[in-house]
């Protein structure tokens, strides 16, 4: 009889919730088989764009404005809570002082419509948990599951319990496309949905303790809730430092497709080319 310890793999999660995104907003809708649906969301960035003596951005990318349109959204949509995948806050060490009660009315004013609050941490929220109310509930950056999707930021590895899930929900990266330019976007980025469809895994070797790659069916990632916080425009080129772990890691493992927040289909996105896109430059410039 063997002495060797028995390794038990990781299996692919429960079924999970669909997701379907809100027309025009960045917000996605868990839709559990057995109860209200859940918002998500991803890339607050409060702070950002905001003179520093007033710690809080201009209207659209403001905190209550930010509140207020998403206790809207819940309340049209039956939403039980709000799920937030990372990047709170826009300074990454710490807060500043007048920042401080923007995050917490923030969060209050989700808390005082009756909804639950979850936050999965993001690599610009060092330090944020003791700005929270204490009824918001915080995850680890490496993730968490709700209603058998698993959420995280998109900055670092996943927990193996993210990974076996049957969909995958992140943010991090910023999505947008490059169109003509507009009266409305006269540089010509939009932000944009990505869905990446993953190929059927190998199941881990018995030796290997640790996932190398998501079990699950799909991907999708969220475009930065805050009007004002910039993308990156997948069709040109790969994304600079600091968001290039979450494409080559994950939306390089299948076909990836890009959506404008009104759901129109804008085609695929180029991720398994190894240079720079045609017509950009050599290096891609660091920011967005």
């Amino acid at each position: 009889m063997s002495s060797r310890r028995r390794i038990d793999l990781p299996r692919r999660g429960p079924p999970a919730a669909p997701l379907r995104p809100v027309p025009g907003l960045p917000i996605v809708r868990l839709l559990p088989a057995d109860g209200p649906p859940r918002l998500a969301l991803a890339d607050l960035h409060l702070g950002l764009g905001g003179p520093p003596h007033l710690g809080d951005g201009p209207p659209e990318a403001s905190g209550p404005g930010m509140a207020e349109l998403l206790v809207r959204t819940a309340r049209a949509e039956s939403a039980r809570g709000i799920v937030i995948a990372g990047d709170v806050k826009h300074p990454i060490f710490g807060s500043p002082a007048p920042l401080r009660p923007v995050i917490f009315r923030f969060f209050a004013e989700l808390l005082g419509a009756g909804l639950d609050v979850d936050v999965v941490l993001g690599n610009h929220d060092v330090g944020l948990v003791r700005d929270l109310p204490r009824e918001v509930t915080v995850h680890p950056s490496t993730g968490a599951v709700f209603d058998g999707v698993g959420v995280f930021h998109g900055h670092r590895w996943p927990s193996e319990e993210v990974l076996s899930s049957d969909r995958l929900l992140a943010g991090h990266l910023h999505p947008g496309y490059r169109l003509a330019p507009s009266d409305t976007h006269p540089r010509g980025k939009e932000r944009c949905w990505v869905r990446v469809l993953f190929p059927e895994a190998a199941p881990p070797r018995r030796r290997t303790r640790r996932l190398r790659r998501p079990l699950g069916r799909e991907m999708v990632v969220l475009p930065a809730f805050n009007p004002i916080a910039g993308c990156e425009a997948l069709n040109r080129r790969r994304p600079g430092p600091g968001r290039s772990f979450l494409f080559a890691r994950f939306l390089a493992l299948g076909p990836a497709r890009a959506y404008l927040l009104d759901g129109t289909d804008i085609g695929p996105i180029p991720t398994l080319s190894a240079g720079p896109r045609p017509g950009s430059p050599r290096r891609a410039s660091p920011g967005r």
